[in-house]
């Protein structure tokens, strides 16, 4: 009785609708026609989709790029904000605004902040005199697309894995750490022998949060750079939209949507693998 809630919760809004992606992915669908079953046809378009594996590629070079920054600078920036005093409790609150800031609006910012002759990132290097002429950040260079993109999610999101990072290291009991003071540790021999190990939990579950937001990267990618330039800067799930709503093909868009499903629980499975393994 006491599990009934949740587990009604997870078969309406977890389970059903993974069976129905499961089933749309088996079909012809394009919502102006009947379905008409196709079985693994849709899987093995996607196989030999070219655009799909651009997509997926440039999804895991996002991914790579910008989790181990999240990681480490969230980390690093949890050991400098973490205790009790005045100044640290403001740096926290400073640095995790952005967090509360709707990911919509946060990428219509630096869409702002990127723009070619208005933009302040322009104006700030032009007046540091890094650059001669204003810098086209975004729809023309895939790659220089990315950085401005990276730039904004780290500004976002940073703080939210510091947060965490610094709840974990507050757990740490005071003992342990007066105790390695008393034996002469340095700062960064308590970080590597003592707080690292004891955090490695909740560092691995932050890597697992952050590769699974860069997998399913889709509103910045749509607002600042709309897949440009020739979908170079599509991700997976832009391209999941993009087959599924403005060219109606249903089933097509759930077979790719199972494919990144079915990627993103191996990511998972790796991940409490390691956590297992470290708990051990």
């Amino acid at each position: 009785m006491y599990l009934s809630p949740a587990l009604l919760f997870v078969f309406a809004f977890t389970v059903w609708p993974l069976l129905r992606m499961a089933w749309m992915s088996l079909h012809n669908w394009s919502l102006i026609s009947p379905p008409t079953w196709v079985g693994l046809d849709n899987y093995t378009r996607a196989l030999h989709d070219r655009q799909f594996w651009v997509s997926f590629g440039f999804t895991l070079k996002y991914t790579l790029i910008i989790t181990p920054i999240l990681i480490i600078g969230g980390y690093l920036l949890a050991l400098l904000t973490s205790g009790g005093s005045r100044l640290r409790r403001v740096t926290r609150t400073v640095l995790f605004t952005p967090v509360v800031i709707g990911l919509g609006v946060s990428s219509l910012l630096w869409y702002w902040l990127f723009s070619t002759d208005f933009g302040l990132v322009n104006a700030a290097l032009g007046d540091l005199g890094v650059i001669a002429e204003p810098i086209v950040w975004l729809g023309v260079d895939a790659d220089r697309s990315n950085l401005a993109i990276i730039a904004s999610v780290v500004w976002k999101v940073i703080g939210f894995g510091m947060v965490l990072f610094i709840g974990a290291i507050q757990a740490i009991p005071t003992e342990v750490s007066e105790a390695s003071v008393v034996d002469g540790a340095g700062f960064w021999q308590r970080v590597t022998r003592i707080i690292l190990p004891l955090t490695l939990r909740t560092v691995l579950l932050v890597t697992l949060l952050s590769v699974v937001g860069s997998l399913l990267a889709f509103d910045q990618f749509y607002i600042m750079t709309a897949g440009q330039p020739q979908n170079q800067t599509s991700t997976s799930v832009f391209f999941v939209y993009l087959n599924s709503f403005p060219y109606l093909k249903l089933g097509y868009g759930a077979a790719l949507s199972m494919i990144l499903a079915l990627t993103i629980l191996a990511f998972t499975v790796v991940q409490l693998l390691l956590t297992r393994r470290s708990h051990a």
